[in-house]
């Protein structure tokens, strides 16, 4: 890791720089996306429309060379519009696989709460196992995958909400949010002329994108963090305010996220602030509030955030 760092550092800041260039004054937004892509997690955009979140999904597919999808979410959209069909051929009497959209490298499913419950379940597997299972048979997704899911948190006419199996399968959940004026005032004159986005050229590719992947799995976690890592989690399971705390799945994210959070600032150990900076991404939408902590407008974020400054700090 140390003979690499430097290499790898340099790739990080280009594909960094990419999306610089097209979502402007959200840096630790897109750090967040770049650690999502290294652990090879899903990435869950709950915001209005117009701030960004289809921009953000292209301009990071024509960075690192991939095959980019986009699949909008509808209330008659069935399993099959996303993963694919059996098909019949006449002429040789034998049925053919037709692959769906879902079998891309950089999937972006748009507002998808406007799905019924059925086809919103047709991405767990792919989400959790890298596959998909048609007719009884598997088929691997390409290498890297990374789905970049959108829902508007305001709208909630014709929506079906995620349920807690399908929001504890995305690594992160983000909000990119109104730009600041001064930004915003950057984004009117840099685009009078041209769009940013279609003068992206590739940084990385697929194949460079799944061996950094792979480093990131040599990234040590001391016990003493992992330790803290179940502290927190358990600590959502026991606070009153929570009716649903943090599954196990949660703690693996959480440990994966910081170790890619470790790796993408050249460090090959996890440390404490790894493991706070990516918790309040990574366990918020995994917990369910109880209907008084609602009633008195206390957010999930904030519980969280609580439960960091309350669990002692491994030295």
């Amino acid at each position: 890791m140390a003979q690499s760092s430097s290499a790898h550092l340099e790739d990080i800041e280009r594909l960094r720089n990419n999306l610089k260039k097209v979502i402007m004054g959200k840096d630790q937004c897109v750090d967040i996306l770049i650690i999502a892509l290294m652990a090879g997690g899903s990435v869950l955009l709950e915001d209005i429309p117009g701030v960004g979140k289809t921009t953000l999904a292209k301009a990071l597919a024509r960075s690192i060379q991939a095959d980019f999808r986009r699949i909008q979410f509808t209330p008659d959209l069935l399993p099959a519009d996303i993963l694919g069909s059996s098909i019949y051929n006449p002429v040789s009497g034998e049925f053919k696989f037709q692959k769906g959209p879902i079998f891309c490298n950089v999937l972006l499913a748009d507002e998808i709460n406007r799905a019924s419950p059925r086809t919103q379940s047709a991405l767990l597997e792919a989400m959790n196992e890298l596959q998909a299972s048609i007719d009884g048979a598997s088929h691997p997704l390409p290498s890297p995958f990374i789905m970049l899911a959108t829902q508007n948190p305001i709208d909630f006419h014709g929506t079906y909400p995620l349920p807690e199996a399908q929001l504890d399968r995305f690594l992160v959940m983000l909000d990119l949010g109104y730009p600041e004026r001064d930004v915003e005032v950057n984004i009117l004159q840099s685009r009078q002329h041209l769009d940013p986005l279609e003068h992206i050229e590739p940084v990385l590719d697929g194949g460079r994108i799944h061996a950094m992947q792979q480093e990131v799995l040599t990234i040590h976690v001391d016990p003493s963090v992992s330790c803290y890592v179940v502290d927190l989690v358990t600590a959502t399971r026991q606070d009153d305010r929570l009716k649903l705390g943090v599954s196990p799945r949660g703690s693996l994210m959480l440990s994966r996220s910081a170790q890619a959070a470790a790796y993408i600032r050249g460090r090959d150990y996890v440390i404490p602030d790894d493991v706070q900076e990516m918790a309040v991404y990574v366990l918020p939408h995994r917990v369910i509030t109880t209907a008084r902590t609602r009633y008195d407008g206390i957010g999930k974020r904030q519980i969280v955030e609580d439960i960091i400054n309350k669990v002692s700090v491994p030295v």
